[in-house]
């Protein structure tokens, strides 16, 4: 994905902590380093998110690209810099509660 790419939305599946089962959401995003961020502005409160912290492998989709990924909650107090770049990249769109990074598998 390109620099211009940023004000897309992504497909996110994630696996339901209670139920196993699969849920979707579309979700604003933004690349940074290779790698995707969304937010919570719930922070841990969001389903989603709570399906992440117990299952952490996702599926994404972007435009016509599907792919596995890992999905992990950003540690804003160990990872300043990592969170300062990323809020600064949203701050135009969202009022930022968790942050979530997106790694791309690699085959």
């Amino acid at each position: 994905m390109g620099k211009g790419d940023q004000s897309q939305y992504l497909l996110l599946t994630t696996k339901g902590w209670k139920t196993g089962t699969s849920h979707k959401i579309r979700i604003w995003f933004v690349e940074y380093n290779d790698r995707y961020y969304i937010t919570s502005e719930t922070s841990t409160k969001a389903h989603w998110v709570q399906n992440i912290i117990h299952y952490p492998r996702v599926s994404i989709e972007i435009g016509n690209n599907a792919f596995e990924a890992t999905a992990r909650i950003l540690d804003n107090k160990k990872e300043q810099e990592l969170s300062k770049s990323v809020k600064e990249l949203m701050k135009s769109k969202y009022v930022i509660g968790s942050i979530v990074e997106i790694t791309r598998d690699m085959k």
